[in-house]
């Protein structure tokens, strides 16, 4: 632009002649930020964040669906009370001989 061109000029000589606003002007034609504004976080995090959380629900959402409409009930012999009969019927009947650390504890 115009304005620095002139500045640039004004730049070549004394720098004592130039005021605070023509540095910062000069300043920001050559580096266009500061270092406080480059590093200065930029709130991505929070997209990220978002995106991540609602594919997590999602995901949530599809395993209930599936569960509800797709997958059958657990068959009956998967009860606590069943299975704790089943291991009944196996210590009366003695079958195998791992149940003897079961039936020491």
């Amino acid at each position: 632009t115009p304005d620095v061109k002139a500045l640039r000029e004004k730049e070549k000589g004394d720098w004592r002649k130039l005021t605070i606003e023509e540095k910062k002007a000069l300043y920001r034609a050559s580096f266009c930020q500061t270092f406080a504004e480059f590093q200065a976080p930029t709130g991505e995090w929070k997209g990220v964040i978002g995106w991540s959380l609602l594919l997590a629900s999602f995901s949530v959402w599809i395993y209930m669906a599936m569960k509800i409409f797709v997958y059958s009930p657990l068959p009956d012999s998967l009860s606590d009370e069943k299975q704790k009969a089943q291991l009944q019927r196996m210590l009366d009947l003695k079958v195998n001989t791992f149940l003897e650390g079961i039936v020491e504890r």
